[in-house]
């Protein structure tokens, strides 16, 4: 995280939407794809997206996979069917609790 420490405690939910949405991903194309869709403002470091990876797929939430690209491996991430039921109601949940703090910051 480089530039807003909100998002530190949504980063779960973020890759979990990321993955729900774009079916694989490999750990770079995760931070990429979060820094474009938010033009810049998420800055994911390395430190910060695989322990958190490493957390999800150790639950049972995402899973992994390796495949080789130009001769070197590349491992990818998918939702596991756990995954995806936690990541709709996550998103549930999340969608409320913006619901809520924009109800209260737009008083």
């Amino acid at each position: 995280m480089k530039k807003n420490s909100l998002y530190k405690g949504t980063l779960q939910n973020i890759i979990l939407k990321l993955l729900a949405k774009e079916v694989k991903m490999y750990g770079y194309q995760i931070t990429q794809r979060a820094k474009e869709l938010t033009q810049g403002e998420l800055e994911m470091t390395e430190g910060a997206l695989y322990p958190l990876l490493h957390k999800l797929e150790a639950e049972g939430m995402i899973l992994s996979e390796i495949q080789k690209i130009n001769g070197r491996d590349r491992k990818y991430y998918l939702l596991t069917e756990k995954g995806k039921k936690q990541q709709t109601e996550q998103e549930a949940e999340m969608k409320n609790y913006l619901f809520n703090l924009n109800t209260i910051f737009t008083i």
